[in-house]
Parts: C-alpha cells; sequence; structure tokens
C-alpha cells in the first residue's frame, strides 16, 4: 500500500454542465472514506460544491484541463479558500478498463493522496485577463490576412493580374490602385496611385488591371474591403487595451524590448503567456518544456529514434518562432547561431533551435530583473556570458 501524503483531498472531474466530485479522508482509525457527490455548473451549485469541500476540511482539490471548463470551477475554488491543482491529462491516465465520471473522480483523488500529481502553470487571474486581449488580437490579425488573401483571390478570379507583378499586393501602392480599381477609377488614374520605386513597368500594370469587373466581383470585393476596414479598426482599438492593461508588468514588458525582433505587442504577448514570476515553472529546461520549444528525447536499446518537439503551448511557440525569424535578420548572435544551424538543419528546424535559445534567455532576463539586466542589452560583449546561457 502506497504511502499517504496528503490526508483530505479532492479529485473533479470536469464537464460543461456537471462536475463530479470525490472526496477522499484519512479517518482517525486509519481507514480511508470515499464520498462522491455530483454538482451543476451554476454560480449557485458551484459556491455549494465549495461549501461541501469546506465541511469536509479539504486540503487540496485536483482537476483536469478540460477545454476551458474548469476555469469557472478554479476560480470559485480560489474565492473559497481552498487550494485547487489543475493537472495535466496525460500524467493521470487511468489504467484501461471500465471509465465513468464516478471513478475518473476517484481516481484522481486517489493520485492526489498519494502526491502523484503535479500542478500545471494556471496564470494570476490579472494575467488571464491581459491574456485573453492578446488572444483576441492574434485572431484578429490572422482573420486580416485571412480576408486579404481572399481579396487577392477574388481578383484572380475577375481576370487582374495584379498581384503578379507587384512584390506586395496589400502595400500602400497596392492599395491604392486596389481601391481606385474597385471604386471604378480609370486605368490613366489608377497608374497615378503607383509608387515610383515600384520595380514593374506601367504598361504591364495597366494590362494587368485591363479586365471589367463584373457586379458580382465588385459586390465580394466591396464587401471585403469592409471587412478589412473594419477589422482594422478592432485591431487598433485591441492594441490600445493591451497598451492600458500592460501596466502591472511594464518592467519586465520593457526588459523584454531590448531583446532583437520582440516589438511591443510580442513582449505583451509573452507576458500575458508567462507573465514575470520565473520561480513558478522550477527551471530554464522546464519552460522550454512547457512551450514546446526542447527537444523530444526518444531513445531505446542505445539507438535515439526522434528528436521531435512536443506539444506544448501554441501561443507562446507561434510567437517566439516569429521574434526568431526577425532576430536572425539583426546583426545579433542570434543571427551568426542561425547562420551556423541552417546549413544543416533547414529553415524551420534552425527557428526552433533560435526560438529555444530566446525562451532560456528569456527566463534569465526576467529572472534576474531590470536593476542587474539594465546594462546587459544585447549588444553588450558580455550578454550571453553574464546571463549564464550560450547564444552562439
Amino acid at each position: 500500500m502506497m504511502q499517504t501524503i496528503v490526508k483530505n483531498c479532492a479529485g473533479i472531474d470536469v464537464h460543461k454542465m456537471m462536475v463530479m466530485v470525490a472526496v477522499r479522508k484519512e479517518m482517525p482509525e486509519g481507514d480511508t472514506q470515499v464520498l462522491t457527490r455530483e454538482f451543476g455548473t451554476f454560480r449557485k451549485d458551484r459556491e455549494l460544491m465549495c461549501q461541501f469541500l469546506q465541511q469536509h476540511q479539504i486540503d487540496l482539490v485536483v482537476m483536469e484541463s478540460t477545454g476551458v471548463y474548469w476555469k469557472s470551477i478554479y476560480a470559485s475554488i480560489i474565492g473559497f479558500g481552498l487550494t485547487p491543482w489543475v493537472v495535466n491529462a496525460r500524467h493521470v491516465k487511468n489504467v484501461p478498463g471500465r471509465k465513468t465520471d464516478t471513478l475518473d473522480s476517484q481516481w484522481l483523488a486517489q493520485l492526489a493522496h498519494c502526491g502523484l500529481v503535479r500542478p500545471s502553470f494556471v496564470p494570476h487571474p490579472d494575467q488571464e485577463q491581459l491574456r485573453l486581449l492578446t488572444r483576441r488580437r492574434d485572431t484578429v490579425v490572422k482573420q486580416i490576412a485571412t480576408e486579404k488573401n481572399r481579396l487577392h483571390k477574388t481578383l484572380d478570379d475577375s481576370g487582374i493580374r495584379l498581384g503578379g507583378l507587384i512584390s506586395d499586393i496589400n502595400g500602400k501602392s497596392g492599395q491604392r490602385m486596389i481601391n481606385a480599381l474597385i471604386d471604378g477609377e480609370s486605368l490613366q488614374d489608377i497608374i497615378k496611385k503607383a509608387d515610383g520605386r515600384l520595380k514593374a513597368d506601367k504598361k504591364q500594370l495597366m494590362a494587368s488591371m485591363d479586365e471589367k469587373l463584373s457586379p458580382s466581383h465588385l459586390i465580394v470585393l466591396k464587401e471585403i474591403r469592409a471587412h478589412i476596414s473594419f477589422l482594422s479598426e478592432q485591431l487598433q482599438k485591441l492594441e490600445c487595451l493591451i497598451l492600458s492593461a500592460i501596466d502591472p508588468w511594464k518592467e519586465a514588458w520593457q526588459l523584454l524590448q531590448t531583446l532583437p525582433g520582440v516589438s511591443e505587442m510580442s513582449a505583451a504577448t509573452l507576458i500575458a503567456e508567462i507573465g514575470d514570476d520565473m520561480d513558478q515553472f522550477g527551471g530554464m529546461k522546464e519552460i522550454a518544456s512547457w512551450a514546446g520549444l526542447c527537444p523530444g528525447n526518444n531513445e531505446s536499446a542505445g539507438k535515439r529514434k526522434s528528436g521531435r518537439t512536443r506539444k506544448g503551448n501554441k501561443m507562446i511557440k507561434t510567437i517566439l518562432c516569429e521574434v526568431a525569424n526577425a532576430a536572425i535578420k539583426t546583426k545579433s548572435q542570434f543571427k551568426g547561431k542561425y547562420q551556423s544551424l541552417v546549413i544543416r538543419k533547414g529553415h524551420k528546424r534552425s527557428l526552433i533551435a533560435i526560438a529555444h535559445k530566446l525562451i532560456r534567455v528569456i527566463y534569465t532576463l526576467i529572472g534576474i530583473g531590470w536593476s542587474l539586466a539594465a546594462p546587459l542589452l544585447p549588444q553588450h560583449p558580455a550578454y550571453g556570458s553574464v546571463l549564464g546561457v550560450s547564444v552562439s
């Protein structure tokens, strides 16, 4: 029989409309008592659940991260002064066999009772609010990119091949010409809106746009243009809200912007995902693994089978790859590291390696704080060595 670590604990199997709560208590006689009860997920039901847990003097509450349904349950438990842990479903998977809500909750309680679970990272409520804004911004940016691609495709469908002559059809010249085209201006007036720096010949530009748009194409193009304009306004509002909400983490936010490739919004997104308290991750290797950027480890019989990275936080992995893509184009040590890797590993794998370096640098940079990190800007000769991170 395994040793008891937590005397009074509870496991919660979370669903959309109900939760199954299993309480596991150690009695004075040495026996273990298990109680199971079902609750709803409305506010009053969650309060009853927390009162039930308090009555049994529960020290630890364990639940799986089921979609987003666990968040309201977690907040209610915190509000009643109890200690909830959200655990990774991969770490608490039961043996194959019978599976019911009751058995799942009891299994979670049993693992917690024996100290066989570890908590996952859950951001502070204020950080969670910032995360909602940054993730919404990411969604809006993707929607704008989708609509721009759809606009380009609609022009191609109508026979207009402007995208074949201009490298960036979404640039200033491209947008001015497309707007004039949609508004029905003549080719002579449209061509005047082209920037003088365009390499394409004006005769070729006129020939590429010498096509009459059908009424249906015009309707679709106007709708897409209006949608892009609406989304761009929403994006500006979100960015203003993010910059005003970042104030509690202003020191770490400014510190992150000293890194190559990190913009204001990139720094805000990083803060929203990892915060400014690095102690909660446990170490540099742990945060890299959590982000899904460390090399995989699959070895058997002395043979290395695969080094594929594991699944991690998608948002931070994406933003770090974007930052890495910008950092390798600057005069920094990240550029040198990329150039030494890309010959052997290729662009994508080298980019993941640079993102891995970045998360380690970010962990150390935020961990030591502004007062110690201020003189250690990227252009400093001892940048990598003083931080304790090899970036060469």
